[in-house]
């Protein structure tokens, strides 16, 4: 399940041509995106003036007579949290959040330096103030979360004039939002109504992974071009002639069919990186139409000229243990296999990271060997509530290699038309199979788009014993996953799933889930 289509990009020059299939774009309504919407024109590498409440400046705050190289442009963002907040994420204190989001960061770009501070910074007179004026001196990008302090509402304003991008979320309406440099009065534009869409849209999910895609956008727009954000910088004329020369047909059978149709129309309003918005309509509107356009524009002829890459971090250690002796290739299969001949699964998934992926209702995971020698297969199993209201099941095929090292392995699969490559990990499995956790990474290429995730698996879809919460936890440090970034998954009503098998599959070769005990998958 965590495979990713996105044809949104290309749909960009189709709109003119094809108008009356793509409706107007919506408004949004907070007061946020619509002071976003108002503000200025993309405006990449553009530093801000280096003063602030202190006039002094410092020979790092020179400007250079000649621009470093983009790749040396490093990034600064301050963050300011009401002390005491709380966030929507399972209610985790807003600055543990952020502090979480700064070491994520760092992930994308070693460049991106973020500095939390409570509001309590803006308003005392310590060495924390010192710095906290010294660091908003240097900063691109200042986000304001959760502060209604009047006081630190009157120290922000002052302090702030000569920052370039200013978002405000949750706080007073009188702190300023600035793009680019220009208060949010400025007259909008096309790329900040882009730009304010898509980060507005993102903050309302309230996941860790879309508070980092929020600053990522800015960052990309207004301060420095983001490699993984790559598909939002179109080609233009390039893309259009490549998908008109080469894929006439496929883009007319897709127009003309219904549910093709809406998923361009439904892919049009999203951002083209926004995998949340972009999966969603995939999964909501597949046919045989919209793989063929997909396969065709994105996976044979790359129109997009992207080239995502698989993520490299965070490190994950596979398990080096199983019941006390040293996990080899062959127990590691045997592990994802897991329940499937005791049950007719392998696992459920009780929780996941990623908000794209790891969300489906009624996640059942398919896990056995093929006729060939050395063959796995995976096949998911999930429920999706389309955007229409319905209730459908949904079913993906992975081919599974081993990695260099036991517990890791290599999946990929066609999904919608685009192939998707990813690295899986198993973190952790309980002796008795009655909880295991994975890791992934992920990367649709010639979609543009790169992905991590982790899924907790259970035989039930119940979390595990409360004795085993601690060993749980443990597991997710390893992956650098707090336990407030994942989401339980809707596992209440999953009649009928569809969960054959090929005939001639094979299961376990070294352990046996005959002798294990009842209590761990009873229902």
């Amino acid at each position: 399940m965590t495979t990713l289509s996105n044809c949104a990009a290309p749909l960009s020059f189709l709109r003119r041509k094809t108008a009356a299939f793509h409706p107007s774009r919506r408004c949004f309504s907070t007061r946020t995106a619509r002071q976003f919407s108002r503000s200025v024109t993309y405006s990449p590498n553009r530093r801000r003036p280096s003063s602030c409440c202190s006039s002094a400046v410092t020979k790092n705050d020179a400007v250079a007579a000649t621009p470093p190289p983009e790749s040396e442009i490093r990034v600064r963002i301050v963050v300011v949290v009401g002390e005491g907040s709380v966030s929507p994420l399972k209610s985790a204190p807003w600055y543990d959040v952020m502090l979480h989001t700064a070491k994520r960061l760092k992930w994308v770009d070693e460049g991106y330096e973020m500095e939390v501070y409570t509001d309590n910074a803006c308003r005392d007179e310590n060495a924390i103030t010192h710095q906290f004026h010294h660091d908003l001196r240097q900063a691109d990008i200042l986000l304001v979360v959760a502060v209604s302090d009047q006081e630190s509402i009157k120290s922000i304003q002052s302090c702030s004039q000569d920052v370039a991008n200013i978002v405000c979320f949750d706080s007073s309406p009188s702190l300023p939002n600035k793009l680019g440099g220009s208060l949010v009065q400025t007259k909008a534009v096309k790329e900040s109504e882009e730009v304010a869409k898509s980060v507005n849209e993102a903050w309302s999910r309230h996941n860790s992974d879309d508070i980092r895609f929020c600053l990522l956008v800015i960052v990309n727009a207004y301060v420095k071009p983001v490699p993984v954000l790559k598909n939002l910088r179109a080609k233009g004329f390039s893309t259009l002639s490549c998908m008109v020369k080469n894929c006439g047909p496929q883009i007319l059978n897709c127009l003309l069919d219904d549910n093709c149709r809406k998923a361009l129309q439904c892919l049009n309003n999203c951002s083209p990186v926004d995998q949340v918005c972009n999966y969603k309509c995939i999964a909501s509107y597949e046919s045989r139409e919209l793989e063929e356009f997909s396969l065709c524009v994105l996976q044979k002829h790359n129109c997009l000229e992207l080239d995502a890459k698989i993520p490299d971090k965070p490190f994950v250690a596979p398990m080096a243990r199983f019941r006390e002796v040293e996990l080899d290739h062959e127990t590691a299969e045997d592990l994802f296999v897991g329940w499937l001949g005791r049950l007719e699964w392998s696992w459920r998934v009780v929780a996941g990271q990623n908000p794209a992926y790891d969300q489906f209702p009624c996640q059942y995971q398919l896990f056995y060997r093929g006729r060939a020698k050395g063959s796995l297969w995976y096949e998911p199993v999930f429920q999706v509530r389309t955007l229409d209201g319905d209730l459908v099941w949904r079913r993906r095929r992975y081919r599974v290699k081993r990695g260099t090292r036991p517990g890791t392995f290599y999946f990929s699969v066609l999904d919608n038309g685009v192939v998707s490559n990813e690295m899986w990990t198993i973190v952790d499995v309980a002796d008795d199979l009655g909880w295991g956790l994975f890791h992934y990474h992920g990367a649709a290429r010639v979609a543009g788009q790169s992905y991590t995730g982790a899924v907790l698996v259970s035989p039930t879809g119940a979390y595990p014993d409360e004795s085993q919460l601690g060993k749980v936890g443990s597991a997710l440090e390893k992956c650098s996953i707090k336990e407030w970034e994942v989401f339980d998954v809707d596992n209440c009503s999953c009649e009928n799933p569809p969960l054959d098998l090929p005939e001639d599959s094979r299961l376990h070769s070294k352990l046996s889930v005959e002798s294990l005990e009842d209590s761990s998958a009873s229902v």
